[in-house]
């Protein structure tokens, strides 16, 4: 599997490797990536089955991570600092958790090494529901998809994966029928032996995915791991609290 990526930064810098959630790509850390630049060699990938990678419906973390491990190697990356954002952070716990040689420092944002509820049908119905109306209109898109997912940012987030076909028609370019069908393996929990190198998990203050009923669960598989949590974030810290995640992550990756 060949993952899509963006990279900026000296290529003799130290390497950063970030990975997006569900739904998303490698743009949406683009205005970080270019902060971050300044002091690494930063790659944003696109998972498969998102962005312009392609799609599998194979969605199991292993699978996952050892994307993630085919990109270093063709990229003649050793090792890299991997950080990961929901979905993106559990396929970086499950590369931590098999592939510990390859990593030097772990962030994991606003997730926790546990099995999740379902709790994206609705998005799912909305996402077929545009494909099957055969919209051209973005407005019109926007209105089906009011109806299944009622937070203005979310829906906005969700079309940014929207592209037109040769006959104009919107369609989705992440592959929203393979991810429905094999979620209960993106809810599942990452497994492997304990990674014993550095991490950091940033939980929002506002957002329930890391509870405090998780950190001994954190600890079991990430004992060196330390527990942040972001004033007044949601799960979305990173968007919602630029300016303290990334200073928040600069002196994690910088310290010692």
């Amino acid at each position: 599997m060949k993952l899509n990526s963006y990279h900026i930064g000296s290529a003799d810098a130290p390497a950063l490797i970030i990975i997006h959630g569900l739904f998303g790509s490698a743009s949406n850390f683009r205005s970080l990536a270019k902060i971050y630049s300044e002091d690494f060699s930063v790659t944003c990938l696109d998972l498969r089955n998102h962005g312009a990678s392609p799609h599998d419906d194979d969605v199991s973390f292993d699978a996952m991570a050892a994307d993630v491990v085919e990109f270093m190697d063709d990229h003649g990356i050793p090792r890299a600092h991997i950080m990961g954002h929901s979905l993106g952070g559990k396929v970086a716990m499950q590369l931590a958790l098999t592939h510990p040689d390859r990593i030097d420092k772990l962030i994991i944002g606003d997730i926790a090494p546990i099995t999740y509820p379902h709790h994206h049908d609705r998005i799912f119905e909305g996402l077929q529901a545009v494909r099957a109306a055969r919209l051209t209109s973005r407005k019109e898109a926007e209105a089906i998809l009011a109806e299944y997912v009622q937070i203005p940012q979310v829906r906005l987030f969700l079309m940014t994966n929207m592209v037109r076909g040769e006959d104009q028609v919107f369609d989705w370019r992440i592959n929203v029928d393979g991810l429905q069908q094999n979620y209960a393996e993106l809810a599942k929990a990452p497994t492997g032996t304990p990674f014993t190198g550095k991490s950091c998990f940033i939980r929002g203050e506002m957002s329930d995915y890391v509870k405090e009923t998780t950190y001994d669960v954190i600890k079991q598989l990430f004992p060196q791991a330390e527990i942040v949590t972001l004033k007044g974030a949601g799960h979305w810290l990173h968007a919602e609290k630029p300016q303290e995640y990334v200073r928040l992550t600069l002196d994690f990756l910088k310290k010692d």
